[in-house]
């Protein structure tokens, strides 16, 4: 068994990571569909509402609420699988959660890109409503995800994979990661 979980600012290549793992028949558990359908069943605008509803789901159920949504979720995949990316972790008390649950059998990978980068991508994807259209600007959603405490669960990382080349190499990184035992890359395994 082997979870892997992802974080990172928007716009820093989280589906594209869930992308290649499902490329390889990993199962993903995206933490973003559990605020996509909450922001669905409460009759508003997924592009528009996913960070009220996901800051709303917290503050109503704990910091900890989407993570353990997920957890029924992973634990289905994993009964046909050995392995699941969990895409889209945000805080230090969700890669808390995952820890207890999986132990060493889990792993946190910290997806990293400049801000300039991300708003390229994000501008690129089309999937967001940007402040133009009524909801975030980039700045403002980084802001939020910090305050969930986003940095504090990037810097608990087990694996940091910079997302600054091109993308079949950000592929093949991700792939380096999501294809061995333990998520680390053969070379972050040895001992100094």
């Amino acid at each position: 068994m082997h979870v892997i979980g992802t974080v990172g600012l928007p716009g820093s290549g989280k589906g594209e990571a869930a992308t290649v793992a499902r490329e390889d028949g990993i199962p993903v558990v995206t933490m973003g569909d559990v605020v996509r359908q909450e922001t669905a069943d409460r009759g508003l605008d997924p592009a528009k509402d996913h960070g009220t509803v996901a800051q709303a789901l917290r503050e109503e159920n704990g910091p900890t609420a989407i993570a353990e949504r997920s957890l029924p979720m992973i634990e289905d995949r994993l009964e046909d699988h050995d392995t699941v990316l969990v895409d889209g972790i945000r805080s230090d008390v969700e890669v808390d959660v995952f820890e207890e649950r999986f132990g060493d059998a889990f792993t946190l990978v910290s997806i990293e890109a400049p801000f300039e980068t991300r708003a390229e991508r994000i501008d690129e994807r089309g999937r967001d409503a940007g402040e133009a259209d009524g909801g975030e600007s980039l700045a403002a959603r980084d802001e939020r995800e910090r305050g969930f405490g986003m940095d504090d669960a990037m810097d608990r990382a087990d694996v940091v994979v910079e997302n600054t080349d091109s993308l079949a190499a950000f592929h093949e990184s991700i792939r380096s990661v999501i294809r061995t035992d333990d998520g680390k890359p053969a070379e972050a395994e040895a001992d100094p």
